[in-house]
This record gives structure tokens, C-alpha cells and sequence, in this order.
């Protein structure tokens, strides 16, 4: 018998026809939709009168447009508004699921799923969102589709697709302190570039992914998609069991048990062959920042901006008004966000909350924290997170996607800098003319507190963070 990838057994168990030299039909487990990728979709199902074919299969959550103060209020934006209000008619003449603003589960769709138990290993999942790539930490294949597919998927629950290529990143190693799966992941893009994964299908592996937590890995498949690969994946282990378990949704008792005997066949056999490969060692990285308006434009934090005459490069550097040779290191910064689908898990939170401790932000600086779920902000508060927050002048915000894409009233004024825990710094990503600079949760409180870029790896001598 062949020996399969991670990927090839969970691909090949899902196919429900092939056409011989072309695409093949996949079946999906699990459909997350949200208020901007999906009203089109419905529109042309009830167009075509074509009913949604397994609304159970679906699970819906307002995020993108939702504001992240006075959710109790009507939504001031009217375009807001109306999405959010769309969506939960679509649901209710669907008969789908739906977390709308309040809901106690109400949550970015990529931080809610998996803290509900919908995202399990060894699933097909999908959603008109490019960073559904976060729910591969479970060993599941999770890609965004567009919204002609999102209707494919409510009409039919299959997609027409061509297998995508294997690619394994291997770190292995132990990473030193202060350096965060943030940072893994900043660094391999920097290493590689931000069309190595065009084309191919990503599994981590190794000693680092190993032994990261789950809301590590999904912070790592999360960013998969910036590397231009369709998605990553990590295979499932113990970790994934445990996290699992117990969850609102995912299956108990002897369901669980059998869930659990079949997960564990789905790593990579040894002696698989992948289409494409890369190594590194875990003691080459160092807390991250990007420089530039992709994330592949990325340094060690002690590191200077390469020199480069390629026009584009030059022009993103106009942008940023940085320049090339120069460090990072005590630039002023005006705003922080520790929020997003990337880094708004209660582990980030925990990291944030331990470096702030005892501090004070600096004056020139606007610091938002926003949970990535209702769940997220319960935990904040109860583990008295926010008490250390509000000392030290951060606002901890309502949850929601916020200042990562600002399409909401969270925006990064122009010329602004902003060190910020998402996952794109493109021009205008955080609001017109804004500035982003990406890091780990721990280098945002860090520069938020300083007012400035610095060197974390200078002062966590005593704090025990990787």
C-alpha cells in the first residue's frame, strides 16, 4: 500500500467522484459563513430556486462589521447594519445556525468554530474567508472559497477542485524565550516569500509544532495563506484530543472514543513523499516585525531593513517611510491592536497580560485589545486579565475582527503606525493611509508600553514566555 501525507487521507477520504485528468468532487463536513461573503451566494440559490441542501452542516456568525463598542445598541453604519441584518434572515428562511451579535457564542468565525468543537480533525471545512486556513491546526483541510463556491457548497455540500500539491515546513529545535508562534510563522514566511506555497497544500511538522498548544498552531495554519498556500495543516495529536474533548459540539462518550482511534491514522505515514520541501532550525528564530506592506517583508526584531532595488520593494518602504539598512528599533509607534482571526485567543491575552503587569502604556499610544469571541472576553475578565488592562491603559474592546481589515469603526488613522497582531500589512489594510507593522501579541505589548519598538528579547530575562 502507498504511503500517504496527512493531506492525501484526508483529501482521498472525502473525494465523491473524479473525472479522469481533471478536477475532482469533494465532499465538505463543515460550511462557516459570515455577513460579507454570503448574501451573493443566497441571493443566487433563491434566484435559481435551489434550496440550501444540509443547513445543519452550516454554521453562521456576525464578525467583520461588527462594532466592538455598545454591541447592546443599534449599529450606527448603515451598511453594517443591513449585512448583519441579511444574514440572519438568510439563516432563519435556511434553517441555519446563527451567532449573531450578543449571542454568548458570537465570535470571529475562526476563533468561535474551534472553541465550540465544530472544527475537528480529519474534516473537509470551508468559508468565503481566506484565513479559514487556522481550523488545519487540527489536522482537518480548511481553505477559503470564493462566493460563486460558497453556493456551490450550500446547493450541493461538495466543491469541483483539483487536488493541490504537498509542501512540508520541518522546524525542529526549541525555541528560545520570547519567541512565539507569531514569530515561527513570520519568520518561515520571510524565509520562503509570499508565493512559495502557490499552488500546494502546507503541512508543519517537527519538534516545534509539536509542541505548541492549539491555539499556537492555529495562530501558524492561520497564516498559511500568506505564503500562497491553499492551506496548512498540523496532525492531529494528544494536544488535539485534549482540546477537543469536552467541547459544546464536538462528540462525547464512545462517539468520541471512536472519533479519537480514527485521528490517530491520519498523520503522515513515514516515507511519504511530498511534492515540495523545507527545514529549518528552531534556534535561528527570533521575535518578528515587518517592515514593509507584505507579510514576507519581515526581520528579526535586532535586524536591519535589507537593502533592495526592486521598485516594489522601494515603493513599500516610501509607504511605510522607512528606509532600507535601517532598524526598527525605538521608531515611534502610535497605535497597537492585539486582536484578529491570528492572535485573539485567551493564550495571547495571557502573554499580553504578563508582560503589561505592573506597567503603563505610553502616553502617545492607543492600545486596542479585542477578544476574538464572547467566550475569549468571559475569560479576560475572569481570570482578572482585564483588571491588569485597565491599570495599565489598555481598552479592551468587544470582540469582533476590528482594526485587522477596519470594516468597522476601528480604523488606524492615515500615517499612523500601528503595531498590530493580524495577519496582513497591506496599504490601507487598517484604514486608508495607515501604517501596519505585524508582531507577536508579546512585541505589541512591548511597543505599547515603551511607545516605541523595542527589543523584548532585552527585557523578558525573568518571564518564562515561549
Amino acid at each position: 500500500m502507498s504511503k500517504k501525507t496527512l493531506f492525501d487521507k484526508v483529501w482521498d477520504a472525502h473525494v465523491v467522484d473524479s473525472i479522469e485528468n481533471g478536477p475532482q468532487i469533494l465532499y465538505i463536513d463543515k460550511h462557516l459563513i459570515h455577513e460579507v461573503t454570503s448574501p451573493q451566494a443566497f441571493n443566487e440559490l433563491e434566484d435559481r430556486g435551489i434550496a440550501v441542501f444540509r443547513p445543519n452542516q452550516i454554521v453562521a456568525t456576525a464578525d467583520h462589521n461588527t462594532p466592538t463598542e455598545n454591541q447592546h445598541l443599534p449599529i450606527k453604519d448603515l451598511q453594517s447594519r443591513n449585512q448583519l441584518e441579511q444574514l440572519s434572515t438568510n439563516c432563519k428562511k435556511n434553517n441555519i445556525t446563527l451567532y449573531e451579535l450578543g449571542h454568548k457564542y458570537n465570535g470571529i468565525v475562526h476563533v468561535m468554530a474551534p472553541e465550540l468543537g465544530f472544527t475537528q480533525p480529519g474534516m473537509t471545512m470551508v468559508c468565503g474567508d481566506s484565513h479559514t486556513s487556522t481550523h488545519g491546526a487540527f489536522g482537518t483541510i480548511a481553505f477559503g472559497i470564493g462566493t460563486s463556491q460558497v453556493a456551490q457548497v450550500f446547493a450541493s455540500q461538495c466543491l469541483l477542485l483539483t487536488k493541490p500539491k504537498s509542501l512540508r515546513v520541518t522546524v525542529n529545535g526549541k525555541l528560545k524565550n520570547g519567541v512565539l508562534p507569531k514569530d515561527v510563522i513570520l519568520y518561515i514566511i520571510s524565509k520562503l516569500g509570499t508565493n512559495s506555497g502557490t499552488g500546494y497544500f502546507c503541512e508543519y511538522a517537527g519538534d516545534v509544532f509539536e509542541n505548541m498548544t492549539m491555539e499556537g498552531r492555529m495562530t501558524v495554519c492561520n497564516m498559511s495563506i500568506e505564503m500562497g498556500a491553499r492551506g496548512g495543516m498540523i496532525a492531529p495529536d494528544q494536544t488535539t484530543f485534549d482540546y477537543v474533548q469536552g467541547r459544546e459540539y464536538a462528540p462525547k462518550g464512545d462517539a468520541f472514543d471512536k472519533k479519537v482511534a480514527y485521528w490517530k491514522t491520519l498523520p503522515t505515514d513515514e516515507g511519504a513523499a511530498f511534492d515540495k520541501e523545507y527545514t529549518f532550525d528552531a534556534e535561528d528564530i527570533e521575535p518578528m516585525i515587518t517592515y514593509g506592506t507584505n507579510p514576507g517583508m519581515g526581520i528579526k526584531i535586532s535586524e536591519n531593513i535589507p537593502n533592495n532595488k526592486d521598485t516594489s520593494f522601494v515603493k513599500s518602504l516610501e509607504y511605510m517611510n522607512f528606509e532600507a539598512g535601517e532598524s526598527l528599533i525605538n521608531k515611534q509607534i502610535n497605535y497597537v491592536f492585539i486582536g484578529s482571526c491570528t492572535n485573539s485567543r485567551i493564550e495571547d491575552f495571557r502573554v499580553a497580560a504578563k508582560y503589561i503587569d505592573g506597567k503603563q502604556k505610553a502616553d502617545n499610544v492607543t492600545a486596542w485589545l479585542v477578544p476574538g469571541s464572547k467566550q475569549v472576553e468571559t475569560q479576560i475578565i475572569n481570570e482578572g486579565l482585564k483588571d491588569i488592562f485597565d491599570a495599565a491603559g489598555f481598552e479592551l474592546r468587544q470582540p469582533g475582527c476590528s482594526a485587522c481589515l477596519a470594516m468597522n469603526d476601528d480604523k488606524i488613522p492615515q500615517g499612523e503606525y500601528c503595531v498590530s497582531t493580524s495577519n496582513r500589512n497591506f496599504e490601507g489594510r487598517q484604514g486608508q493611509g495607515s501604517r501596519t507593522i505585524l508582531a507577536s501579541p508579546l512585541v505589541a505589548a512591548a511597543a505599547a508600553i515603551a511607545g516605541k519598538i523595542v527589543d523584548v528579547t532585552e527585557n523578558i530575562e525573568t518571564l518564562e514566555f515561549a
